[in-house]
Protein backbone atom coordinates (compact mmCIF):
# COMPACT_ATOMS: atom_id res chain seq x y z
CA UNK A 1 0.00 0.00 0.00
CA UNK A 2 1.32 3.46 -0.94
CA UNK A 3 1.39 6.46 1.36
CA UNK A 4 0.91 9.47 -0.94
CA UNK A 5 1.74 12.03 1.75
CA UNK A 6 5.22 10.64 2.24
CA UNK A 7 5.73 10.02 -1.47
CA UNK A 8 4.95 13.63 -2.28
CA UNK A 9 7.24 14.73 0.52
CA UNK A 10 10.13 12.83 -1.03
CA UNK A 11 9.38 14.14 -4.50
CA UNK A 12 9.22 17.70 -3.28
CA UNK A 13 12.40 17.41 -1.27
CA UNK A 14 10.87 19.38 1.62
CA UNK A 15 12.39 19.55 5.06
CA UNK A 16 10.46 17.74 7.74
CA UNK A 17 10.18 19.30 11.18
CA UNK A 18 8.33 16.86 13.35
CA UNK A 19 7.82 16.30 17.04
CA UNK A 20 8.35 12.87 18.55
CA UNK A 21 5.31 10.84 19.50
CA UNK A 22 6.55 10.33 23.05
CA UNK A 23 9.42 10.98 25.41
CA UNK A 24 11.28 7.90 24.14
CA UNK A 25 11.37 9.10 20.54
CA UNK A 26 13.79 11.68 19.17
CA UNK A 27 12.55 14.93 17.66
CA UNK A 28 13.42 14.87 13.99
CA UNK A 29 14.56 17.82 11.92
CA UNK A 30 15.81 16.09 8.80
CA UNK A 31 15.36 15.88 5.06
CA UNK A 32 14.80 12.41 3.57
CA UNK A 33 17.52 11.03 1.32
CA UNK A 34 16.51 11.17 -2.34
CA UNK A 35 17.82 11.46 -5.90
CA UNK A 36 20.47 8.82 -5.29
CA UNK A 37 21.03 8.24 -9.01
CA UNK A 38 22.67 11.67 -9.14
CA UNK A 39 25.35 10.57 -6.66
CA UNK A 40 28.84 9.54 -7.82
CA UNK A 41 29.59 5.82 -7.76
CA UNK A 42 32.37 4.46 -5.60
CA UNK A 43 34.90 3.12 -8.08
CA UNK A 44 37.55 1.86 -5.66
CA UNK A 45 37.36 -1.45 -3.80
CA UNK A 46 36.23 -1.18 -0.21
CA UNK A 47 38.90 -1.21 2.47
CA UNK A 48 38.72 -3.98 5.08
CA UNK A 49 37.17 -1.58 7.60
CA UNK A 50 34.62 -0.36 5.03
CA UNK A 51 33.77 -3.94 4.12
CA UNK A 52 33.16 -4.87 7.75
CA UNK A 53 30.67 -2.04 8.19
CA UNK A 54 29.31 -1.41 4.70
CA UNK A 55 25.75 -2.33 5.65
CA UNK A 56 25.70 0.69 7.99
CA UNK A 57 27.04 3.12 5.37
CA UNK A 58 25.12 5.91 3.68
CA UNK A 59 24.88 6.00 -0.09
CA UNK A 60 24.90 9.79 -0.29
CA UNK A 61 27.78 10.30 2.15
CA UNK A 62 29.89 7.19 1.54
CA UNK A 63 28.76 6.17 -2.00
CA UNK A 64 28.18 2.68 -0.55
CA UNK A 65 24.62 1.23 -0.74
CA UNK A 66 24.21 0.62 2.97
CA UNK A 67 21.18 1.40 5.13
CA UNK A 68 22.32 4.76 6.59
CA UNK A 69 22.57 3.19 10.06
CA UNK A 70 25.46 5.34 11.26
CA UNK A 71 23.88 8.49 9.89
CA UNK A 72 20.59 7.68 11.62
CA UNK A 73 22.34 7.22 14.97
CA UNK A 74 24.50 10.30 14.55
CA UNK A 75 21.84 12.70 13.34
CA UNK A 76 18.51 11.35 14.62
CA UNK A 77 18.76 8.72 17.35
CA UNK A 78 21.77 10.18 19.19
CA UNK A 79 21.34 9.28 22.89
CA UNK A 80 17.66 8.38 22.75
CA UNK A 81 17.02 4.86 23.98
CA UNK A 82 13.41 3.96 23.22
CA UNK A 83 11.53 1.00 24.66
CA UNK A 84 12.92 -2.53 24.71
CA UNK A 85 11.89 -4.75 21.79
CA UNK A 86 12.12 -8.56 21.77
CA UNK A 87 13.22 -10.12 18.48
CA UNK A 88 12.74 -13.84 17.98
CA UNK A 89 15.50 -15.50 15.95
CA UNK A 90 14.20 -18.77 14.52
CA UNK A 91 17.38 -20.37 13.24
CA UNK A 92 20.10 -22.98 13.79
CA UNK A 93 20.78 -21.82 17.35
CA UNK A 94 22.52 -18.88 19.01
CA UNK A 95 25.64 -18.73 21.18
CA UNK A 96 24.08 -16.82 24.06
CA UNK A 97 27.46 -16.54 25.81
CA UNK A 98 29.12 -14.64 22.98
CA UNK A 99 30.90 -11.53 24.23
CA UNK A 100 28.90 -9.27 21.92
CA UNK A 101 25.52 -10.93 22.51
CA UNK A 102 25.38 -12.10 26.12
CA UNK A 103 23.96 -8.78 27.35
CA UNK A 104 21.19 -8.64 24.74
CA UNK A 105 19.75 -12.15 25.18
CA UNK A 106 16.13 -12.45 26.26
CA UNK A 107 15.45 -13.97 29.68
CA UNK A 108 12.16 -15.55 30.63
CA UNK A 109 11.62 -13.94 34.03
CA UNK A 110 8.76 -16.33 34.81
CA UNK A 111 11.01 -19.39 34.64
CA UNK A 112 13.29 -20.49 37.50
CA UNK A 113 16.55 -21.70 35.89
CA UNK A 114 17.51 -25.34 36.28
CA UNK A 115 14.73 -26.58 38.54
CA UNK A 116 13.27 -28.97 35.96
CA UNK A 117 9.82 -27.42 36.34
CA UNK A 118 7.66 -25.60 33.82
CA UNK A 119 7.21 -22.63 36.15
CA UNK A 120 5.29 -20.45 33.71
CA UNK A 121 3.13 -23.34 32.46
CA UNK A 122 3.85 -22.61 28.79
CA UNK A 123 4.68 -26.25 28.04
CA UNK A 124 8.46 -25.81 27.94
CA UNK A 125 10.54 -26.77 30.95
CA UNK A 126 13.34 -24.35 31.93
CA UNK A 127 13.01 -22.26 28.77
CA UNK A 128 15.05 -19.49 30.36
CA UNK A 129 16.45 -18.06 27.13
CA UNK A 130 14.31 -19.68 24.43
CA UNK A 131 13.70 -23.19 23.12
CA UNK A 132 15.37 -25.88 21.01
CA UNK A 133 12.74 -27.69 18.94
CA UNK A 134 15.39 -29.94 17.37
CA UNK A 135 16.83 -31.55 20.47
CA UNK A 136 19.99 -33.40 19.40
CA UNK A 137 19.24 -33.16 15.68
CA UNK A 138 21.95 -31.45 13.62
CA UNK A 139 21.92 -33.02 10.15
CA UNK A 140 18.68 -33.62 8.29
CA UNK A 141 17.26 -34.57 4.90
CA UNK A 142 16.04 -32.02 2.41
CA UNK A 143 12.24 -31.88 2.34
CA UNK A 144 12.08 -33.39 -1.15
CA UNK A 145 14.25 -36.28 0.09
CA UNK A 146 11.79 -36.93 2.90
CA UNK A 147 8.84 -36.79 0.49
CA UNK A 148 10.54 -39.08 -2.03
CA UNK A 149 11.51 -41.52 0.72
CA UNK A 150 7.99 -41.58 2.16
CA UNK A 151 6.15 -42.04 -1.15
CA UNK A 152 8.63 -44.28 -2.96
CA UNK A 153 7.17 -47.55 -1.63
CA UNK A 154 3.76 -46.52 -2.97
CA UNK A 155 4.68 -45.15 -6.40
CA UNK A 156 8.08 -46.49 -7.40
CA UNK A 157 7.94 -48.06 -10.87
CA UNK A 158 4.28 -47.22 -11.42
CA UNK A 159 3.53 -45.37 -14.68
CA UNK A 160 1.36 -42.26 -14.47
CA UNK A 161 -1.36 -43.97 -16.49
CA UNK A 162 -1.77 -46.62 -13.78
CA UNK A 163 -2.19 -44.20 -10.88
CA UNK A 164 -5.60 -44.13 -9.24
CA UNK A 165 -7.30 -40.74 -9.82
CA UNK A 166 -7.65 -40.17 -6.09
CA UNK A 167 -3.86 -40.55 -5.75
CA UNK A 168 -3.03 -38.23 -8.65
CA UNK A 169 -2.07 -35.19 -6.54
CA UNK A 170 0.14 -37.29 -4.25
CA UNK A 171 1.74 -38.96 -7.26
CA UNK A 172 2.61 -35.58 -8.80
CA UNK A 173 4.21 -34.57 -5.52
CA UNK A 174 6.22 -37.80 -5.54
CA UNK A 175 7.31 -37.27 -9.13
CA UNK A 176 8.43 -33.67 -8.59
CA UNK A 177 10.25 -34.61 -5.37
CA UNK A 178 12.02 -37.50 -7.10
CA UNK A 179 13.01 -35.27 -10.00
CA UNK A 180 14.50 -32.71 -7.63
CA UNK A 181 16.20 -35.40 -5.57
CA UNK A 182 17.80 -37.04 -8.60
CA UNK A 183 19.00 -33.70 -9.97
CA UNK A 184 20.48 -32.45 -6.70
CA UNK A 185 21.99 -35.80 -5.73
CA UNK A 186 23.72 -36.23 -9.09
CA UNK A 187 24.97 -32.66 -9.16
CA UNK A 188 26.35 -32.96 -5.65
CA UNK A 189 28.02 -36.29 -6.38
CA UNK A 190 29.56 -34.85 -9.54
CA UNK A 191 30.89 -31.82 -7.66
CA UNK A 192 32.33 -34.00 -4.92
CA UNK A 193 34.13 -36.20 -7.44
CA UNK A 194 35.40 -33.18 -9.35
CA UNK A 195 36.81 -31.50 -6.27
CA UNK A 196 38.35 -34.75 -5.05
CA UNK A 197 40.12 -35.15 -8.39
CA UNK A 198 41.47 -31.60 -8.33
CA UNK A 199 42.52 -32.01 -4.70
CA UNK A 200 44.39 -35.23 -5.50
CA UNK A 201 46.27 -33.57 -8.37
CA UNK A 202 47.04 -30.50 -6.29
CA UNK A 203 48.38 -32.52 -3.38
CA UNK A 204 50.68 -34.56 -5.61
CA UNK A 205 51.99 -31.48 -7.40
CA UNK A 206 52.45 -29.56 -4.16
CA UNK A 207 54.32 -32.41 -2.48
CA UNK A 208 56.74 -32.75 -5.41
CA UNK A 209 57.38 -28.99 -5.70
CA UNK A 210 57.72 -28.57 -1.92
CA UNK A 211 60.41 -31.28 -1.89
CA UNK A 212 62.22 -29.60 -4.80
CA UNK A 213 62.10 -26.14 -3.22
CA UNK A 214 62.66 -27.35 0.31
CA UNK A 215 59.72 -25.41 1.70
CA UNK A 216 55.97 -25.86 2.21
CA UNK A 217 54.98 -22.27 1.45
CA UNK A 218 56.34 -20.59 -1.64
CA UNK A 219 55.54 -17.53 -3.73
CA UNK A 220 54.67 -17.39 -7.41
CA UNK A 221 58.12 -15.98 -8.05
CA UNK A 222 59.80 -18.86 -6.22
CA UNK A 223 57.65 -21.35 -8.09
CA UNK A 224 58.48 -19.72 -11.43
CA UNK A 225 62.20 -19.82 -10.59
CA UNK A 226 62.20 -23.56 -9.90
CA UNK A 227 64.48 -25.42 -12.33
CA UNK A 228 62.40 -28.51 -13.06
CA UNK A 229 64.79 -31.32 -13.95
CA UNK A 230 62.14 -33.84 -14.99
CA UNK A 231 59.15 -33.68 -17.30
CA UNK A 232 56.83 -34.67 -14.44
CA UNK A 233 58.12 -31.90 -12.17
CA UNK A 234 57.76 -29.41 -15.03
CA UNK A 235 54.12 -30.46 -15.45
CA UNK A 236 53.55 -30.03 -11.71
CA UNK A 237 55.20 -26.61 -11.84
CA UNK A 238 53.00 -25.45 -14.74
CA UNK A 239 49.89 -26.78 -13.05
CA UNK A 240 50.64 -24.95 -9.79
CA UNK A 241 51.49 -21.75 -11.67
CA UNK A 242 48.02 -21.85 -13.23
CA UNK A 243 46.42 -22.46 -9.84
CA UNK A 244 48.25 -19.58 -8.15
CA UNK A 245 47.59 -17.22 -11.05
CA UNK A 246 43.89 -18.07 -11.00
CA UNK A 247 43.21 -18.21 -7.27
CA UNK A 248 45.85 -15.76 -6.11
CA UNK A 249 46.78 -17.51 -2.90
CA UNK A 250 49.31 -19.96 -1.51
CA UNK A 251 48.84 -23.62 -2.39
CA UNK A 252 48.38 -24.88 1.22
CA UNK A 253 45.45 -22.48 1.54
CA UNK A 254 44.00 -23.76 -1.73
CA UNK A 255 44.32 -27.34 -0.48
CA UNK A 256 42.54 -26.39 2.74
CA UNK A 257 39.69 -24.80 0.81
CA UNK A 258 39.37 -27.81 -1.48
CA UNK A 259 39.24 -30.07 1.58
CA UNK A 260 36.39 -27.94 2.93
CA UNK A 261 34.57 -28.22 -0.39
CA UNK A 262 34.91 -32.01 -0.43
CA UNK A 263 33.68 -32.18 3.17
CA UNK A 264 30.71 -29.97 2.29
CA UNK A 265 29.57 -32.08 -0.67
CA UNK A 266 30.26 -35.30 1.23
CA UNK A 267 28.18 -33.97 4.10
CA UNK A 268 25.29 -33.25 1.76
CA UNK A 269 25.42 -36.79 0.39
CA UNK A 270 25.55 -38.26 3.89
CA UNK A 271 22.72 -36.17 5.27
CA UNK A 272 20.63 -34.15 2.82
CA UNK A 273 20.18 -37.04 0.35
CA UNK A 274 20.60 -40.03 2.67
CA UNK A 275 17.52 -42.19 2.22
CA UNK A 276 18.45 -44.24 5.28
CA UNK A 277 18.68 -41.28 7.66
CA UNK A 278 15.96 -41.03 10.30
CA UNK A 279 17.20 -38.08 12.34
CA UNK A 280 13.75 -37.27 13.70
CA UNK A 281 13.53 -40.54 15.63
CA UNK A 282 15.47 -39.05 18.56
CA UNK A 283 12.62 -36.63 19.30
CA UNK A 284 9.87 -39.24 19.36
CA UNK A 285 7.08 -36.87 18.35
CA UNK A 286 4.32 -37.39 15.81
CA UNK A 287 5.29 -35.28 12.80
CA UNK A 288 1.71 -35.21 11.55
CA UNK A 289 0.25 -33.93 14.82
CA UNK A 290 0.86 -30.26 15.55
CA UNK A 291 -0.62 -30.64 19.03
CA UNK A 292 2.12 -33.15 19.95
CA UNK A 293 4.45 -30.35 21.04
CA UNK A 294 6.11 -31.81 24.12
CA UNK A 295 9.57 -32.27 22.66
CA UNK A 296 12.93 -30.51 22.47
CA UNK A 297 14.95 -28.85 25.24
CA UNK A 298 16.35 -25.51 26.36
CA UNK A 299 19.81 -25.79 24.74
CA UNK A 300 19.35 -22.90 22.34
CA UNK A 301 22.88 -23.26 20.91
CA UNK A 302 22.26 -26.92 20.08
CA UNK A 303 23.88 -30.14 21.31
CA UNK A 304 27.46 -29.46 20.15
CA UNK A 305 29.68 -28.22 23.05
CA UNK A 306 31.77 -26.35 20.47
CA UNK A 307 28.59 -24.62 19.19
CA UNK A 308 29.69 -25.03 15.55
CA UNK A 309 26.14 -25.68 14.43
CA UNK A 310 25.00 -22.35 15.88
CA UNK A 311 27.13 -20.28 13.48
CA UNK A 312 24.27 -19.21 11.21
CA UNK A 313 21.92 -18.18 14.01
CA UNK A 314 24.68 -16.44 15.96
CA UNK A 315 25.64 -14.45 12.86
CA UNK A 316 22.01 -13.46 12.31
CA UNK A 317 21.60 -12.39 15.94
CA UNK A 318 24.72 -10.23 15.75
CA UNK A 319 23.48 -8.41 12.67
CA UNK A 320 20.28 -7.51 14.49
CA UNK A 321 21.55 -6.60 17.92
CA UNK A 322 25.25 -7.09 18.71
CA UNK A 323 25.82 -4.71 21.61
CA UNK A 324 26.56 -1.24 20.28
CA UNK A 325 28.02 0.38 23.40
CA UNK A 326 30.54 -2.18 24.72
CA UNK A 327 33.52 -1.10 22.58
CA UNK A 328 34.15 -4.66 21.40
CA UNK A 329 33.25 -6.65 18.32
CA UNK A 330 30.63 -5.10 16.07
CA UNK A 331 27.61 -2.85 16.32
CA UNK A 332 24.26 -4.44 15.57
CA UNK A 333 21.62 -2.48 13.71
CA UNK A 334 19.41 -2.05 16.78
CA UNK A 335 20.06 -1.08 20.36
CA UNK A 336 17.75 -1.76 23.30
CA UNK A 337 16.81 -5.15 21.83
CA UNK A 338 16.54 -8.58 23.40
CA UNK A 339 17.25 -11.60 21.20
CA UNK A 340 15.01 -14.64 21.78
CA UNK A 341 16.80 -17.70 20.32
CA UNK A 342 14.56 -20.46 18.98
CA UNK A 343 16.39 -23.40 17.43
CA UNK A 344 14.31 -24.98 14.65
CA UNK A 345 16.52 -25.02 11.53
CA UNK A 346 18.85 -28.03 11.06
CA UNK A 347 21.59 -28.64 8.52
CA UNK A 348 19.08 -29.62 5.87
CA UNK A 349 15.46 -28.58 5.48
CA UNK A 350 13.39 -27.47 8.45
CA UNK A 351 10.16 -29.20 9.42
CA UNK A 352 6.91 -27.26 9.05
CA UNK A 353 5.86 -28.39 12.49
CA UNK A 354 8.94 -26.96 14.18
CA UNK A 355 8.63 -23.65 12.33
CA UNK A 356 4.94 -23.27 13.14
CA UNK A 357 5.56 -23.98 16.82
CA UNK A 358 8.63 -21.73 16.87
CA UNK A 359 6.65 -18.77 15.51
CA UNK A 360 3.91 -19.37 18.05
CA UNK A 361 6.48 -19.68 20.85
CA UNK A 362 8.00 -16.33 19.93
CA UNK A 363 4.59 -14.66 19.77
CA UNK A 364 3.39 -16.13 23.06
CA UNK A 365 6.56 -15.03 24.86
CA UNK A 366 6.52 -11.41 23.83
CA UNK A 367 8.47 -11.10 20.60
CA UNK A 368 7.32 -8.17 18.44
CA UNK A 369 9.56 -9.14 15.51
CA UNK A 370 10.55 -12.61 14.27
CA UNK A 371 13.45 -13.21 11.89
CA UNK A 372 13.12 -16.23 9.58
CA UNK A 373 16.37 -16.66 7.64
CA UNK A 374 15.57 -20.00 6.04
CA UNK A 375 13.42 -21.47 3.29
CA UNK A 376 12.67 -24.46 1.09
CA UNK A 377 10.82 -25.30 -2.10
CA UNK A 378 8.80 -28.28 -0.90
CA UNK A 379 6.43 -28.38 2.07
CA UNK A 380 4.24 -31.09 3.57
CA UNK A 381 2.22 -28.97 6.01
CA UNK A 382 2.38 -25.39 4.72
CA UNK A 383 -0.99 -24.64 6.28
CA UNK A 384 0.56 -24.99 9.75
CA UNK A 385 3.10 -22.28 8.99
CA UNK A 386 0.52 -20.05 7.29
CA UNK A 387 -1.72 -20.36 10.35
CA UNK A 388 1.24 -19.42 12.54
CA UNK A 389 1.90 -16.37 10.37
CA UNK A 390 -1.75 -15.35 10.76
CA UNK A 391 -1.44 -15.97 14.51
CA UNK A 392 1.52 -13.60 14.59
CA UNK A 393 -0.47 -11.02 12.63
CA UNK A 394 -3.34 -11.27 15.09
CA UNK A 395 -0.87 -10.47 17.88
CA UNK A 396 0.79 -7.59 16.00
CA UNK A 397 4.09 -9.37 15.37
CA UNK A 398 6.18 -8.57 12.29
CA UNK A 399 7.94 -11.45 10.48
CA UNK A 400 11.06 -10.60 8.47
CA UNK A 401 11.77 -13.34 5.96
CA UNK A 402 14.77 -14.15 3.74
CA UNK A 403 13.94 -14.37 0.03
CA UNK A 404 16.35 -17.25 -0.72
CA UNK A 405 19.64 -17.75 -2.51
CA UNK A 406 18.97 -19.45 -5.83
CA UNK A 407 18.93 -16.33 -8.01
CA UNK A 408 15.39 -17.03 -9.24
CA UNK A 409 12.13 -15.12 -9.70
CA UNK A 410 9.82 -15.97 -6.80
CA UNK A 411 6.86 -14.79 -8.85
CA UNK A 412 7.37 -17.99 -10.82
CA UNK A 413 8.59 -20.45 -8.15
CA UNK A 414 6.94 -21.15 -4.80
CA UNK A 415 9.14 -20.88 -1.72
CA UNK A 416 8.23 -21.72 1.89
CA UNK A 417 7.61 -19.85 4.08
CA UNK A 418 6.02 -16.92 2.31
CA UNK A 419 2.83 -14.93 2.73
CA UNK A 420 1.66 -15.43 -0.86
CA UNK A 421 2.12 -17.75 -3.82
CA UNK A 422 3.00 -17.26 -7.51
CA UNK A 423 -0.58 -18.26 -8.38
CA UNK A 424 -2.19 -15.94 -5.84
CA UNK A 425 -0.36 -12.67 -5.11
CA UNK A 426 -2.90 -11.76 -2.41
CA UNK A 427 -1.06 -11.86 0.93
CA UNK A 428 -2.44 -14.15 3.60
CA UNK A 429 -1.53 -11.52 6.20
CA UNK A 430 0.00 -8.05 6.27
CA UNK A 431 2.82 -8.78 8.72
CA UNK A 432 5.48 -10.48 6.56
CA UNK A 433 8.26 -8.60 4.79
CA UNK A 434 10.47 -10.65 2.43
CA UNK A 435 14.00 -9.42 1.82
CA UNK A 436 16.42 -9.83 -1.09
CA UNK A 437 20.17 -9.21 -0.87
CA UNK A 438 22.21 -6.24 -2.04
CA UNK A 439 25.87 -6.24 -3.03
CA UNK A 440 28.25 -3.52 -1.81
CA UNK A 441 28.69 -2.00 -5.28
CA UNK A 442 26.05 0.52 -6.31
CA UNK A 443 24.90 0.32 -9.91
CA UNK A 444 24.20 -2.56 -12.27
CA UNK A 445 25.87 -5.11 -9.97
CA UNK A 446 24.19 -4.09 -6.73
CA UNK A 447 21.90 -7.15 -6.57
CA UNK A 448 23.72 -10.14 -5.09
CA UNK A 449 24.16 -12.79 -7.78
CA UNK A 450 22.58 -15.43 -5.55
CA UNK A 451 19.58 -13.37 -4.43
CA UNK A 452 16.04 -14.31 -5.34
CA UNK A 453 13.79 -11.51 -6.51
CA UNK A 454 10.17 -10.92 -7.58
CA UNK A 455 7.90 -7.98 -8.26
CA UNK A 456 5.15 -9.53 -6.11
CA UNK A 457 6.92 -11.97 -3.79
CA UNK A 458 9.96 -9.97 -2.63
CA UNK A 459 9.28 -6.72 -0.77
CA UNK A 460 12.62 -4.93 -0.37
CA UNK A 461 16.38 -5.33 -0.68
CA UNK A 462 19.06 -4.92 2.01
CA UNK A 463 22.82 -5.62 2.37
CA UNK A 464 23.54 -9.34 2.12
CA UNK A 465 27.04 -9.99 0.72
CA UNK A 466 30.20 -10.23 2.81
CA UNK A 467 28.53 -9.29 6.08
CA UNK A 468 30.80 -9.21 9.14
CA UNK A 469 29.07 -10.46 12.28
CA UNK A 470 29.28 -12.63 15.37
CA UNK A 471 30.02 -16.36 15.24
CA UNK A 472 30.27 -18.83 18.15
CA UNK A 473 32.94 -18.69 20.84
CA UNK A 474 33.56 -14.93 20.70
CA UNK A 475 34.57 -14.99 17.06
CA UNK A 476 33.50 -12.97 14.01
CA UNK A 477 33.23 -13.90 10.35
CA UNK A 478 32.07 -12.79 6.92
CA UNK A 479 28.97 -14.64 5.71
CA UNK A 480 26.56 -13.83 2.93
CA UNK A 481 23.06 -14.63 1.77
CA UNK A 482 19.56 -13.29 2.00
CA UNK A 483 19.88 -14.84 5.47
CA UNK A 484 22.05 -11.82 6.29
CA UNK A 485 19.80 -9.29 4.54
CA UNK A 486 16.70 -10.29 6.52
CA UNK A 487 18.17 -9.62 10.00
CA UNK A 488 19.43 -6.23 8.79
CA UNK A 489 15.78 -5.35 8.13
CA UNK A 490 14.68 -7.01 11.38
CA UNK A 491 17.10 -4.68 13.15
CA UNK A 492 15.60 -1.65 11.42
CA UNK A 493 12.12 -2.83 12.34
CA UNK A 494 13.26 -3.15 15.96
CA UNK A 495 14.54 0.43 15.98
CA UNK A 496 11.23 1.68 14.61
CA UNK A 497 9.17 -0.34 17.09
CA UNK A 498 11.42 0.82 19.91
CA UNK A 499 10.83 4.53 19.25
CA UNK A 500 7.30 4.27 17.85
CA UNK A 501 5.65 1.38 19.75
CA UNK A 502 2.17 2.51 18.76
CA UNK A 503 2.81 1.67 15.12
CA UNK A 504 1.37 -1.72 14.17
CA UNK A 505 3.37 -4.48 12.50
CA UNK A 506 1.63 -3.67 9.22
CA UNK A 507 2.51 0.01 9.58
CA UNK A 508 6.15 -0.82 10.32
CA UNK A 509 6.22 -2.95 7.18
CA UNK A 510 4.79 -0.06 5.16
CA UNK A 511 7.29 2.37 6.63
CA UNK A 512 10.23 0.12 5.73
CA UNK A 513 8.96 -0.44 2.19
CA UNK A 514 7.85 3.10 1.39
CA UNK A 515 10.80 4.94 2.96
CA UNK A 516 13.52 3.02 1.15
CA UNK A 517 15.73 4.37 -1.61
CA UNK A 518 14.64 3.87 -5.20
CA UNK A 519 16.94 3.76 -8.21
CA UNK A 520 16.66 3.97 -11.97
CA UNK A 521 19.53 1.51 -12.37
CA UNK A 522 19.11 -1.58 -14.53
CA UNK A 523 20.52 -4.47 -12.52
CA UNK A 524 21.94 -7.91 -13.25
CA UNK A 525 19.85 -10.79 -11.89
CA UNK A 526 20.98 -14.26 -10.88
CA UNK A 527 24.60 -13.32 -11.55
CA UNK A 528 23.92 -13.54 -15.28
CA UNK A 529 24.87 -10.37 -17.21
CA UNK A 530 22.41 -11.31 -19.95
CA UNK A 531 19.51 -11.19 -17.49
CA UNK A 532 18.72 -7.67 -16.36
CA UNK A 533 15.75 -5.64 -15.17
CA UNK A 534 15.09 -2.20 -13.70
CA UNK A 535 15.77 -2.23 -9.96
CA UNK A 536 12.31 -0.77 -9.46
CA UNK A 537 10.72 -3.87 -11.02
CA UNK A 538 12.30 -6.70 -9.01
CA UNK A 539 10.52 -6.15 -5.70
CA UNK A 540 7.14 -4.91 -4.60
CA UNK A 541 8.52 -1.65 -3.22
CA UNK A 542 11.27 -1.24 -5.80
CA UNK A 543 13.48 0.02 -3.00
CA UNK A 544 16.46 -0.68 -0.77
CA UNK A 545 15.92 -0.31 2.97
CA UNK A 546 17.09 2.87 4.69
CA UNK A 547 16.89 3.49 8.46
CA UNK A 548 17.38 7.25 8.18
CA UNK A 549 14.35 7.69 5.93
CA UNK A 550 12.34 5.11 7.88
CA UNK A 551 12.64 7.08 11.11
CA UNK A 552 11.52 10.27 9.38
CA UNK A 553 8.47 8.54 7.98
CA UNK A 554 7.68 6.69 11.22
CA UNK A 555 7.74 10.01 13.06
CA UNK A 556 5.32 11.47 10.52
CA UNK A 557 2.90 8.59 10.97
Amino acid sequence: MKIPMYKSLLLGGLAVVLAGCGSSAPSIVSTPIENIDDRPLKVMDLTEDELKTWGAADLTLDTIPGMSINRAYDEIIKNHKGTTVIVGVVDSGVDIDHEDLKNVIWTNEDEIPGNGIDDDNNGYVDDVHGWNFLGDIVEENMEYTRIYKRLRPKFNGIPASAVDPQDREEFELYRSAKEEYDKEYNETLSMKNQYESILHQLKMAHEAVSDALGKENYTQQELAGLEADTEELQQYQNFLMQVMATIGEEIPESIAQLNEAVEYFSGRLNAHFNLELDARAVLGDDLNDLSDDNYGDNRVAGPDPEKKDAKHGTHVAGIIAAQRDNNIGIQGVAHNVQIMPIRAVPDGDEYDKDIALAIRYAVDNGAKIINTSFGKYFSTHPEWVWDAIKYAAEHDVLIVNAAGNEGIDLDEVMVYPNDQTPDNPVEIADNVITVGALHAVYGSEMIAGFSNYGKENVDVFAPGTQIWSTTPNDEYEFLQGTSMAAPAVAGIAAVIRSFYPKLTAAQVKRVIMESGLSSNARVILGGNPSTTAPFSEISKSGKMVNLYNALIMADKL
